[in-house]
């Protein structure tokens, strides 16, 4: 490739993402300033749905930024315009963001607000000081708190059907992102078995519902929980018989829990 044939590229795709921002820049200069640019190493940050998230744009300079915009990634290539300023003033924004975003000219942030599982992804940060350009990458992940696990329990006694007691436990949880799976305390898993495993995602929320159910064979009472995500149930003891005796029939009655 020719060094003329580098620049024209070079021009091209800096003038691309610039008329994507609804920043007009192209002129002689193009070329010059994107080659001064400087990409800094990713951050991460992590935002709880429904709650604000900040984005902070990093800039070595104590010089203020003539033009500062957010920019986000999709499908790895296509960078979708979401907010900024251009010499103090904001940059129009789309709809999509309008009511959800607040740029700092001071501190080079953006504030996103009422956030959700959809926002979750790369993002990339431009600021301009005397025509050069910094970019950072900010990673935006999204978690949502599961509910407090449902766990419920079926025990049989020594006879009823099996060889011996054994007890079906269920436990579920909602709400919850990003996907996870259930977790028992408590139980010798050499003794237990999944029958049954499940999750699902809401099409709307796209937060997630997991349920589980195994079958454990008793060896001795247990006291057991179960977990999902950073969320516990309560504790239950299981494989505990107590025997009685029957007055009516004489005979001696065993009740398992």
């Amino acid at each position: 490739m020719t060094s003329n044939s580098f620049k024209e590229k070079t021009y091209n795709k800096f003038c691309h993402l610039s008329i994507i921002s609804n920043i007009y820049i192209c002129n002689k200069m193009c070329v010059h300033v994107y080659l001064c640019m400087c990409v800094s190493l990713l951050e991460s940050i992590t935002a709880v749905l429904g709650h604000s998230v900040t984005f902070r744009c990093s800039s070595k300079h104590s010089t203020p930024a003539e033009r500062c915009y957010i920019q986000r990634v999709k499908n790895n290539k296509e960078e979708e315009f979401i907010s900024g300023f251009y010499r103090g003033q904001p940059i129009p924004v789309s709809p999509e963001y309008r009511n959800r975003t607040k740029v700092n000219v001071t501190e080079l942030s953006m504030e996103m607000r009422n956030i959700s599982v959809s926002d979750e992804g790369l993002y990339k940060c431009f600021v301009f000081i005397n025509n050069k350009a910094e970019i950072s990458e900010i990673l935006l992940k999204v978690t949502a708190e599961y509910s407090v696990p449902t766990i419920t329990k079926d025990c049989n006694k020594p006879g009823d059907g099996g060889a011996g007691k054994s007890c079906q436990l269920s436990c579920s949880a909602v709400g919850g992102y990003p996907q996870s799976t259930v977790r028992w305390t408590g139980l010798n898993q050499s003794l237990t078995n999944v029958i049954y495993s499940r999750s699902s995602a809401d099409n709307k929320s796209k937060t997630w519902t997991i349920n589980q159910t195994i079958v454990h064979n008793c060896n001795q009472p247990t006291n057991i929980s179960c977990a999902v995500g950073g969320s516990v149930s309560h504790t239950i003891t299981i494989c505990k018989c107590v025997v009685g005796f029957c007055s009516i029939t004489h005979s001696k009655v065993v009740k398992c829990a």
